[in-house]
């Protein structure tokens, strides 16, 4: 554990290879699209584990209201705090550690232009400690094809400035405004969307990897990271959930006590 907090503080993240148990991420992950067979998103009479795309038309507000019916599934909160999660935060953390409410979880339809821009997880934290860590789990095995999640080499450090000016920029201004992600200063909580701008601009580069069902990835608030489109020909929509994780005697963002929801400006 001493070896991967000191990795942890170098490099901004953990790639935890097969940490969790793959038959029981592949049970979650046929247990979600199986929910999603009714709004015609998954292929009629295709195995839900494969998630392959059905090609539309897909009921969109349907599919809306069962991903927000997932968020609150004791399954998924179950999923959440499996085993091995919980064991290896106590121990990375060196105290009970606490499950932040807000969880989320996606799918990406292949084809699908639109991705997450590059930014780092403090802009949307900031009413809370940054002794917090994010969990990204690929729910199955997510190939390159699939875009995933990509970090850009070195930045936890460049971040660090970036929110040191920010506080500094604005101290005078309401604590709401202070903590917001949509303020005058970032669209979203996002730095680009141009992401090898960005890693020319810093003079290093975006690291990307075939993920695993049983893999975990640790990152820390400031680590700079994104995701790209799916562009699997096999037509596989792409799962995952990010969660937050942090020591539970220290502050907790207030906001984040709630449900995940596509609405709620986080």
């Amino acid at each position: 554990m001493s070896e991967l907090r000191e990795q942890y503080a170098f490099q901004g993240y953990l790639w935890l290879k097969g940490i969790l148990p793959r038959k029981e991420v592949l049970e979650f992950r046929a247990r979600f699209f199986s929910t999603f067979r009714e709004a015609n998103l998954i292929a009629p009479e295709s195995d839900p584990v494969e998630g392959i795309y059905s090609g539309g038309p897909v009921n969109s507000d349907l599919a809306r209201k069962i991903l927000m019916e997932v968020v609150r599934w004791a399954e998924y909160e179950a999923f959440c705090l499996l085993l091995p999660i919980r064991r290896f935060y106590e121990d990375f953390f060196g105290g009970a550690p606490y499950l932040h409410k807000r969880k989320i979880i996606r799918y990406s339809i292949p084809g699908d232009s639109r991705a997450t821009g590059a930014h780092y997880d403090l802009v949307y934290l900031r009413g809370g400690t940054d002794n917090l860590c994010t969990s990204w789990i690929p729910i199955g095995d997510i190939p390159v094809q699939q875009g995933g999640l990509i970090y850009l080499e070195g930045s936890a450090a460049w971040a660090r400035e970036l929110e040191a000016e920010y506080s500094r920029r604005n101290q005078h201004l309401p604590y709401d405004q202070r903590i917001s992600a949509y303020n005058q200063n970032l669209i979203g909580g996002w730095l680009s969307k141009d992401l090898p701008t960005l890693a020319d601009q810093l003079n290093t580069r975006w690291l990307i990897a075939d993920y695993e069902a049983g893999d975990m990835v640790v990152h820390s608030p400031y680590i700079v990271h994104a995701a790209t489109a799916n562009f699997d020909p096999t037509r596989r929509m792409r799962l995952s959930t990010d969660i937050r994780y942090q020591r539970v005697r220290d502050e907790i963002d207030i906001r984040w006590q709630n449900h995940w929801s596509l609405d709620d400006m986080l």
